[in-house]
């Protein structure tokens, strides 16, 4: 597999698809050590998806995007939900 490394995109100028799927490959491919386990990961997207600031994937309180957040163990909710 041709796997494609940008190091120097911005959002906007990649197409919304690719851009979605390379923050879904950086998420799988975390080092095991700094990830989730599968049901803490799941239950936090659970979390967000029931809060009223989750619009297109991302917090509009904080601007991260809450599956990349929520996939790093150590970090938490800024709002403290989880």
């Amino acid at each position: 597999m041709n796997e494609r490394i940008c190091k120097r995109c911005l959002t906007r100028d990649m197409d919304q698809n690719e851009y979605f799927r390379n923050l879904h490959a950086y998420v799988e491919n975390l080092e095991e050590d700094i990830k989730a386990p599968k049901a803490l990961y799941e239950e936090r997207l659970s979390v967000c998806k029931q809060c009223d600031l989750l619009a297109d994937a991302m917090c509009r309180a904080c601007g991260c995007y809450v599956e990349l957040r929520a996939a790093i163990e150590e970090n938490v909710c800024p709002y403290e939900k989880w």
